[in-house]
């Protein structure tokens, strides 16, 4: 069975970001390697809870890991925006939230790039509820967004910049 390649498009920013976050992921795989080794050197077969975890954090690692290379391997780096002015991955949006007339200005990401912790901007998802709403608005266009707990949220669109 042959499986097609998703494509990850990210910006510039997200991708340094991955790849720093595996940089560090591959530290810390050294490490918990090394902690492994000692565990097994010393464990008697009646004390082995330790290396257990031992075992299991460097399998965590290591899968995180497969993840961030997969990642970065798909990764498209967003330079063009076909639709200028309309929200699309890469946009930094500054959205109205209509009932409390406050302002909140976001980066609209891929799922892979918005898992990733830094960045001096909050982060929305495409796969989120907003981003599903967000994605190909106009500046000055209204939606809403129904929530998981059943509440409405409504939104405007302020400006989009790239």
């Amino acid at each position: 069975m042959t499986q097609s390649i998703k494509q990850v498009r990210l910006t510039r920013e997200g991708y340094e970001r991955l790849q720093k976050n595996l940089e560090q992921e591959l530290g810390r795989l050294a490490e918990a390697t090394r902690i492994l080794q000692e565990q097994m050197e010393t464990s008697a077969d009646n004390e082995d809870t330790g290396l257990e975890d031992a075992k299991r954090e460097k399998m965590n690692i290591e899968a995180r890991i497969d993840e961030l290379e997969d990642t970065l391997a798909r990764a498209t780096i967003i330079e063009d925006h076909e639709n200028e002015g309309r929200v699309e991955l890469g946009a930094i949006v500054v959205l109205s939230n209509e009932a409390t007339k406050k302002d909140l200005k976001v980066q609209f990401v891929s799922a892979p790039e918005a898992a990733v912790i830094g960045g001096s901007l909050p982060r929305i998802s495409e796969d989120s509820p907003v981003g599903k709403e967000l994605a190909g608005r106009k500046k000055g266009e209204a939606f809403v967004v129904n929530l998981d707990n059943g509440k409405q949220v409504k939104y405007k669109v302020k400006s989009i910049e790239y």
